[in-house]
Order: structure tokens, then C-alpha cells, then sequence
């Protein structure tokens, strides 16, 4: 489970609109025909595939751009095209995803493509166009100027290497260097297999073939690449190195520790472009303080997301935000926090800009009452907190016989629903304590209270919040559910159609 999921949740939902990233590398134009195959050709041996529909996107470093965008970062990516029709057709999308292109045009050398011929979902072919000849000193020099424009600006700087010519020694080092002056962090995907020209970038992530062909270890024995890869940190002077698995997940090696983060099991259709959405994650989760242990886990999930799809589709905001919605379902115990964590959670939420509501209550034997006020509640604000009262706080309010249910369960079924964000238990006879101290922006009863016989109204109109009644389901209680199912049973009367 992914290390603190509320908060990355909440880091996720609003926390990457401000950060700034520079891409550096091997842009390309990925494009891709699909047809269906019918016959085999009379002139070879090969099949007819007519084609039915084509489409383009940007490929390489342009995609690590376009996944950091679609996270909802700021980007700006530079590397070299060739001044043609595909240059502009690549800036065009780009800048219509919302990426600055700072591409330099290299006469008499392509802009970098790749087209995949498919029948359905099978690919047949790809046919790279790509340049023969280096770039000039001239064009590097022009290069490092756009990149000497961009980087103070930037909060993360990632280096994209596809080994197509941009990512020089010189040209690394020199980056590194003025990221390292500047206190910019610099992530690295290799190619090289001499490693030694990102000495100085904060991480570098290779994937287990390429840290084998570094290392000269046999690819096939996992443990012995990963502790070549071990050797390696101390001569590249970084931290740690982040190492992709395929489908055995991601390792995170330091000097002296391995961490493993198995891989999110999806049906996979395409792995072309999951290490790019790998890399901007981590750029995200980094450039936010984020552990690189959460940040792996993270970057995880979303290589999950991206290989369900057919060719480079770069992953966006609301589909890492809906998986980790799901993930935060299935471990309800994280939303139930004592108040220390409550409070850390609470000023996560609020440096996101979030509106905090508050209710409280019993709420024993959940019912459609219950829903209903958690759900008007959560529509007050951005993030809902339930005060629910502990088994000895409800029998010193309601009498002996309850509650029906424990608190431990109570919370549990709480935190279960999608419209709480956190559940509190609490000892005391009212919450007031606990809004005191979490200061909620709005305090949530249900109708039948008057607001100025609210418990904490005064605190929190007093600091600037609000207080909303919420209008009950008639006829439902908890009161009236029980005496219903056990008539012979004792019970305090009540007058509140709506009794938590």
C-alpha cells in the first residue's frame, strides 16, 4: 500500500498545478497506421494491411512532457527537430496540451519519427526516420541557451535519453552542473551505457536491460544487476537509483538498502511509453518532497494505467486520481487517525486550498438518515471529517444499552463511504475539544438543532467559519430502528426525527 495514501491523494488532486519542469532530450513524432490484414501480398510474403485510420502524437522526451502535463505540471521541453512539416505538426500538439516547445531546428536532419503499422492490436512494423549526420557545435550551443533560459524557472529538471544525439556527455554534464548551482533536482532516464556522464543528477532511473549492459552483469540474474547497480551509487555520486522491472514492479536501491515496489497486475495491451509516465511521476513526487519509497509506488500505479492503452497515450490527472481513489477504498483504516495525524492531514489539506467541514455524532446502526447528512455535509466543502463518539461517550449519552454497535466498527463502516475523508474517535460527552483543535472552515449538525445550541457554533463563526443545519430524513433513527426490531427493549424517548 502506497505510504500515507490521503495526502498523496490530496497531492495529487491539487498539488502539481504549480510545479515547473524542464525536459531535456530525444524528441520524436510517434505515428501510427491501423488496418485490418486480409490477404498476404503476391509480391513477398508478407501481409496487406489497409489502412483505416492514422493518427500522430509526440513521442520520446515529448511524452514524458505530455504525461507531466496531463498530471497537470507546468512543462517546458527542449531537444532538436529538423525544421520540417513534422517539427511544426510536434509543436502544435504540443503547445495544445498546454507544453512550451523550446525546440531548435537542425537544418539537413530530420525531426525524429516513428511510425507503427497495427492490425488491430497488433503492431506489424515500425519504420523509424531519424538523422544520420551530429548536430553542429552551433546547434548545441543553441540548445544549452534554451535550456540556460528555462532552468531557473524550473523546480525539476529530467534528462530524456533515447541515444538519438541530444543528451551529449558535455551536454549532461553542463546541464547537471547548472541544475546542481541552482539547487534544481535532475532526473535521469539513461541510454549510454557508460553511466558516468549523469554523475551528479540527483537519481537516475534505468530499467533492468539497461543497468545490465552498464554493468556488464547477465540480465537475466536480477539480484546480480541490482547489486552491481549497488556499487555503482557511491562513483555516480547520487543517493539512490531508481530501477524499472517490467512487470516485477520498481526497486529502489540505496547504499545500504533495497527497497521493492511490486507492480500494479493490468491486462497490458502496450508498454510502449510507461517508462515515460514512470519518469514524470517521480519528477512530480520528488519536486514535492515526496519519498522516493511513496514516490515509486506512485509512479507504479500510474505505468498500470498507461500499458491498458494502445500506443503512446500519455496518462492524465483524473485517471491517477480515480486509481488512487479506488486504492484509498480498499484501505479504509487509513481515514481513521488519532489527532495528531488528523492535524498533519488537515494542514496537507488546507495548504491545497481544501475547505474543511466537520459534523459529529454516534452514529450507530448506519442508516439512510446517516448518508444523507454525510453527503449533504461533504457538499459544504472539499474534505469531510466525522467526530464520532466513542462506546463509553454513547453510554454516558444514551443509557447502557448502547451502543448497538462498537466504535471500532462504526469507524470502520465511516471510513468506508466515499463522501469522508477521516474519521476521529473521541472520549468526551461533546466534540469541542476536537474542533478547537482542528478549526474546522464549516460545522455540520443535523436540522433539528437550533445553531445557536450547537456545540462549537461560536468557536468557529468566531475564526471565520460557518455553521449549516442539515434538513433529516423524516421518520428515520437509530432510536426508532431499534425499538422497531426489539420492542421489549428500554429505550430514552426522543422528539428528533433523525437520531445519530
Amino acid at each position: 500500500m502506497i505510504a500515507n495514501l490521503p495526502g498523496i491523494v490530496a497531492l495529487v488532486e491539487s498539488g502539481w498545478r504549480s510545479v515547473r519542469v524542464l525536459v531535456v532530450g530525444d524528441v520524436m513524432l510517434d505515428k501510427y497506421i491501423w488496418g485490418d490484414v486480409e490477404r498476404i501480398s503476391p509480391e513477398a510474403p508478407v501481409p496487406v494491411v489497409r489502412a483505416a485510420w492514422h493518427n500522430e502524437r509526440p513521442g520520446g522526451a515529448a511524452n514524458v512532457a505530455m504525461n507531466l502535463a496531463g498530471l497537470g505540471a507546468c512543462v517546458t521541453v527542449a531537444g532538436f527537430a529538423g525544421g520540417d512539416t513534422e517539427q511544426e505538426r510536434l509543436e502544435s500538439m504540443l503547445a495544445e496540451a498546454g507544453v512550451e516547445p523550446a525546440l531548435t531546428a537542425v537544418e539537413a536532419i530530420p525531426t525524429t519519427t516513428k511510425l507503427r503499422i497495427f492490425s488491430g492490436n497488433q503492431q506489424m512494423m515500425r519504420l523509424d526516420t531519424e538523422a544520420a549526420p551530429s548536430p553542429s557545435n552551433a546547434a548545441y550551443g543553441e540548445l544549452l541557451k534554451s535550456v540556460s533560459t528555462s532552468l531557473p524557472n524550473a523546480d525539476m529538471v529530467v534528462l530524456s535519453d533515447y541515444a538519438k544525439g541530444v543528451l551529449t556527455e558535455a551536454v549532461c554534464r553542463s546541464i547537471i552542473a547548472d541544475a546542481g548551482k541552482l539547487g534544481v533536482p535532475v532526473l535521469v532516464d539513461p541510454k549510454q551505457r557508460d553511466f558516468s556522464r549523469y554523475r551528479g543528477a540527483t537519481t537516475i532511473c534505468p530499467n533492468l536491460k539497461e543497468l545490465a549492459a552498464a554493468t556488464g552483469e547477465p540480465f537475466s540474474d536480477i539480484d546480480r544487476v541490482l547489486a552491481a547497480g549497488h556499487a555503482t551509487l557511491a562513483s555516480l555520486d547520487m543517493e539512490f537509483m531508481v530501477v524499472t522491472l517490467g512487470d516485477k514492479g520498481i526497486a529502489v536501491l540505496r547504499k545500504n538498502s533495497r527497497f521493492h515496489a511490486p507492480a500494479v497486475v493490468r491486462q497490458v495491451y502496450d508498454v510502449s511509453g510507461a517508462g515515460d509516465t514512470v519518469m514524470a511521476v517521480l519528477a512530480l513526487a520528488l519536486a514535492c518532497q515526496v519519498e522516493i519509497e511513496t514516490a515509486v509506488q506512485l509512479a507504479n500505479l500510474a505505468a498500470g494505467i498507461v500499458v491498458n492503452k494502445v500506443s503512446t497515450v500519455p496518462i492524465q490527472h483524473e485517471e491517477l486520481l480515480g486509481a488512487l481513489s479506488q486504492e484509498l477504498a480498499l484501505h479504509m483504516d487509513e481515514k481513521i487517525l488519532p489527532l495528531k495525524r488528523l492535524l498533519s492531514r488537515v494542514a496537507t489539506w488546507r495548504s491545497a486550498g481544501d475547505c474543511v467541514v466537520l459534523t459529529n455524532g454516534c452514529f450507530d446502526i448506519l442508516h439512510i438518515g446517516h448518508i444523507s447528512l454525510l453527503e449533504q455535509a461533504r457538499r459544504q466543502g472539499d474534505r469531510l471529517i466525522v467526530a464520532l463518539n466513542s462506546d463509553a461517550s454513547v453510554h454516558h449519552i444514551k443509557g447502557p444499552l448502547r451502543p448497538i454497535v462498537g466504535e471500532h466498527e462504526r469507524a470502520r463502516i465511516l471510513a468506508a463511504l466515499s463522501a469522508v475523508d477521516a474519521v476521529i474517535v473521541f472520549n468526551e460527552s461533546t466534540p469541542l475539544t476536537l474542533i478547537e483543535a482542528i478549526r474546522p472552515d464549516v460545522l455540520v449538525k443535523g436540522g433539528d438543532y437550533r445553531e445557536d445550541a450547537v456545540v462549537g457554533a461560536r468557536e468557529v463563526r468566531a475564526w471565520g467559519g460557518r455553521v449549516e443545519l442539515i434538513p433529516l430524513v423524516e421518520g428515520i433513527s437509530t432510536t426508532r430502528l431499534i425499538a422497531k426490531a426489539t420492542p421489549d427493549l428500554p429505550s430514552r424517548p426522543t422528539s428528533s426525527a433523525f437520531v445519530t
